[in-house]
């Protein structure tokens, strides 16, 4: 649907209809429509409808119907009663709702019917958000295309956040800007991203959603947003009540302004998007797009008769990646993000089912090629979601250049070490083994080295995280052993049960005044832990909003339908949550100032160059170097880890000492290194506030050489960097 001088230009694809008919309404908004005139389009021609509607300007509100064969055992749902969403609308208005007449087969009042029963003749108009005329040529404002900040990913940490989350308990944004697009630019929420230290700014799907009706008849919504009603126009619902009132054209503009103001501060907006199911859920689902238009080509089917919807999301119903059109609605819709409102790249949901073809899952997929070669998509940020529920689904490692991939195996590694073992060894089981700990701190190359050439990729494909946005937050998983997801009304059988967390001995919280108030230091020193190996680690480490506050949930470990504070950022800065803000911007200030913690490139475990020191080295306690033994040993729970960066002779080495102790009690650690190093402490998990390490230099504790012995708390980790002379001292943490 394209404005041009005098009305529009309208192409839908349809390639088993007899008929489309674009139909305008009038109002605006949420406001009932009082007139509908009908335009047949002419065709098809090679399965494609169109026409020239005149006299239709911006801001006009329409939908498609489409006729055709009512057939559903075969496939074939047309149903002309059916006011259709143009799957290319750049807007959308009104709400869709959640009755009889949403559906094309007959339904009761409850929702339930024959799938494969005769057709409702019931009219959805006004019973479906309309599709809204937007000219994208005469948006206001900067283009935020033009000034992309460009970060490397050498120098890239990832936030993820969703756009409401983030800001609707801020205090210094102004109430009408809560959670919305214009919330997120606001300079509060600026400067506390550049304070902390991320460089991008992963969003929760911003791409036009609907809630699934089992959760509305809850009095609940889908407020993660992972259920697409439109991929080209965005959630209206995450804008202000101004740009809403004027129309999506307004809406798309505070977007593009947003990101603009995130591009000033040099921020990256990196987008989560759902080109692997749509909304209209399952066989028995709503009938509102895709369906009514092209069921057989838009979806997935398994071949049967009756026709029945394959699943490898687990929403009911899978988009048919094999087909060359469905195909080009995503290319489209990745252009038009990436041109039009001008993000900087892309975490792709279920990204497995994007590169199933005929045979299962292929990394040269032609969506995947499409994607990685597109010149709009060209030096943009793609991220894989390396998984879904079909046969095959886990993938990771395996979408080669330029794709980077969630770290599952990171985050379950991360989290048994530090949460999970402890827990069983204070009940006198044993752990794992401290080398999947150290492929992860070394940069998972035996997931990512693979290729052809082997080992192009290196360590910044993986994205390294401890939570995400499904899962526990970071303080959760030192306060819970089990999941609490009762508020989602689905008797706790909701979310994961592999949650690799440890409450120390007392399920939930725990009050200041109560007996179990000892374990409170443990507690924060394990979330202390969990956020250093993440900031530590070779790869591409990903912070969860709120992560670094102590945000919690409560225990709830699938909060995609809690659209209230259980979901929100809490702003609320105890003292401990203050120094834990201060931790987190410390340690990513020390990643950001030394090379050494930001590898480009798989280790060797050699120097780089004649007379230089090795790229990787591990040693054990005593501080001699790991042998085949202690990699295999389940009772060591003591490592180093030295990461220099030495390959060139021009500039001094930058070398780092990472010393973990996994153990519950104190060891006894010989500092690693080679004669004459001398290491400075910068950091300890021990420590509280960052500030500590002032009373540790009075006490003389934070200037070692190699060689020394030191003792290292229970559950700690410390960072030593290599001090000669020359080296610049690590920047004080940004207030």
């Amino acid at each position: 649907m394209h404005p041009v001088r005098g009305g529009i230009e309208v192409a839908v694809l349809a390639t088993h209809a007899t008929g489309v008919e674009v139909c305008l309404f009038d109002g605006h908004g949420d406001e009932p429509h009082t007139t509908e005139r009908r335009y047949p389009l002419d065709g098809p021609v090679h399965g494609v409808f169109s026409g020239f509607v005149p006299d239709v300007a911006p801001g006009t509100r329409y939908g498609l119907r489409a006729h055709g064969a009512w057939d559903p055992v075969h496939g074939l749902r047309h149903n002309p009663a059916k006011l259709l969403v143009d799957p290319w609308a750049r807007g959308l208005e009104g709400s869709l709702r959640y009755g009889p007449q949403t559906y094309g087969h007959v339904v009761d009042d409850e929702l339930r019917g024959d799938v494969h029963g005769p057709a409702d003749p019931r009219d959805s108009a006004g019973h479906v958000p309309y599709s809204v005329v937007v000219d994208t040529a005469a948006l206001p404002g900067p283009d935020p295309a033009a000034n992309r900040p460009w970060v490397p990913w050498e120098r890239t940490v990832v936030y993820e956040a969703h756009v409401r989350g983030l800001t609707m308990l801020h205090p210094d944004v102004p109430p009408e800007l809560r959670g919305t697009y214009a919330g997120l630019a606001h300079p509060a929420v600026v400067d506390h991203l550049v304070g902390l230290g991320v460089t991008a700014v992963e969003l929760l799907p911003v791409h036009a959603a609907a809630s699934e009706p089992h959760l509305t008849a809850r009095g609940l919504t889908n407020y993660w947003g992972y259920s697409t009603l439109g991929f080209f126009a965005p959630e209206p619902r995450y804008a202000t009540a101004a740009a809403r009132a004027a129309g999506p054209a307004a809406v798309l503009a505070e977007l593009r302004g947003a990101v603009h103001a995130l591009h000033e501060a040099g921020l990256e907006v990196l987008l989560d998007v759902v080109y692997n199911h749509t909304c209209e859920g399952g066989n028995a689902g709503q009938h509102v797009s895709w369906r009514g238009l092209d069921n057989t080509l838009y979806y997935r089917h398994d071949g049967g008769v009756p026709a029945t919807l394959a699943d490898v999301t687990g929403t009911g119903n899978t988009l048919d990646l094999r087909r060359t059109e469905v195909v080009r609605m995503t290319l489209d819709s990745l252009r038009y993000w990436a041109d039009v409102v001008g993000v900087d790249g892309f975490r792709f949901d279920l990204a497995v089912t994007l590169g199933r073809g005929p045979d299962g899952f292929t990394p040269d997929h032609p969506l995947l090629v499409g994607v990685a070669t597109d010149p709009s998509l060209h030096g943009l940020k793609l991220v894989a979601e390396p998984w879904d529920v079909g046969p095959g689904g886990w993938r990771t490692g395996q979408f080669g250049l330029p794709w980077a991939e969630w770290n599952d195996r990171f985050r379950n590694a991360v989290r048994s070490f530090w949460l999970a073992d402890p827990a069983r060894a204070a009940h006198g089981l044993p752990g794992h083994r401290v080398r999947d700990l150290a492929t992860r701190l070394s940069g998972s190359v035996d997931l990512f080295g693979h290729g052809d050439p082997p080992l192009v990729r290196g360590p910044e494909a993986s994205v390294n995280f401890v939570t995400a946005h499904d899962g526990f937050t970071l303080a959760d998983l030192v306060a819970y052993d089990h999941k609490h997801n009762l508020a989602n009304g689905e008797d706790n059988r909701d979310g994961t049960d592999d949650n690799r967390s440890w409450n120390h001995g007392v399920e939930g919280p725990v009050e200041l005044d109560s007996p179990a108030a000892a374990l409170l230091p443990l507690r924060r020193r394990s979330i202390r832990n969990l956020l250093a190996t993440l900031v530590v680690a070779a790869g591409t480490p990903m912070i969860t909003a709120g992560d670094e506050l102590g945000r919690t949930q409560r225990g709830n470990n699938n909060a995609y339908c809690q659209d209230t504070e259980l979901g929100w950022v809490s702003w609320d800065l105890s003292p401990w949550r203050a120094d834990l803000l201060a931790t987190a911007r410390y340690l990513l200030a020390l990643r950001r100032e030394h090379r050494a913690l930001r590898a480009t490139r798989f280790y060797s475990g050699r120097p780089l160059r004649p007379g230089g020191r090795p790229d990787l080295a591990w040693y054990a306690a005593d501080g001699t170097p790991f042998d085949h033994a202690r990699w295999h040993d389940p009772s060591i729970r003591t490592l180093q880890m030295e990461r220099a960066t030495d390959d060139d002779a021009r500039t001094a080495a930058d070398v780092v000492l990472v010393v973990v102790n996994g153990a519950l009690q104190e060891v006894d650690v010989t500092l690693a290194g080679g004669p004459g190093d001398r290491w400075r402490l910068v950091w300890d998990s021990v420590w509280d506030h960052p500030d500590e390490a002032r009373s540790s230099a009075i006490a003389g504790a934070l200037h070692a050489t190699a060689g020394s012995e030191t003792v290292l708390e229970p559950l700690s980790l410390r960072v030593y960097v290599l001090d000669p002379e020359h080296l610049p001292p690590v920047p004080a943490p940004t207030s």
